[in-house]
């Protein structure tokens, strides 16, 4: 008979993905995962699969947690040109607040490693979609109150605001002037 696991899998696989987010996937060793996870590597790795698995479980996380967030901002009440203000300051406050956490988590998957690993560009792919069609959402809500042109089109519109966002995302890990970042965002709810 199997003994009963002692430990949280969601802890589990929240330590994992602050671990991976701070360091990279390549940078995080098993010994950084056991460490944060206070689970012997045999433990980890039985209850969740190699490194490569823990990784996709923690990009999974984060599409039911950061993705989930940015979606809530979008499709919240009020002016939707307020939305989009603070989806992208949102960003860049959490990018300069120096908590350890650079960028966004699912960016950071794509630049590192969506090109050499087709799970992680499809977990990745997942996130973004989902961000462009809660915008192309509020993008056509914005249209019908008058605060965006509506003969823009939609799709176009939200992949500009999708780009700035990634962008200021990016940028933000070598650029600490919160006022030149808001600038960026000024000008394109401007161009709407």
């Amino acid at each position: 008979m199997a003994r009963p696991r002692k430990f949280d899998d969601a802890r589990v696989i929240d330590a994992a993905m602050d671990t991976f987010w701070r360091n990279g996937y390549e940078a995080t060793s098993t010994r950084d995962l056991s460490d944060r996870t206070e689970l012997g590597p045999s433990s980890l790795y039985n209850a969740f699969g190699d490194k490569r698995q823990l990784y996709l479980k923690a990009l999974r996380k984060y599409y039911e947690t950061g993705t989930a967030e940015q979606i809530a901002i979008l499709t919240a009440p009020g002016p939707v040109k307020d939305r989009l203000r603070e989806l992208l300051a949102n960003a860049i406050d959490i990018d300069l607040s120096g908590n350890g956490r650079p960028g966004c988590f699912a960016i950071n998957a794509a630049i590192e490693r969506a090109s050499s690993d087709p799970d992680v560009k499809v977990e990745v792919g997942r996130n973004f979609a989902a961000v462009e069609e809660a915008l192309c959402g509020t993008i056509a809500r914005g249209q019908r109150s008058g605060e965006i042109d509506p003969k823009r089109d939609v799709e176009t519109l939200a992949r500009q605001v999708l780009s700035t966002y990634y962008g200021l995302r990016v940028l933000a890990r070598v650029q600490d002037d919160r006022q030149s970042l808001l600038d960026v965002v000024n000008s394109l709810l401007d161009g709407l």
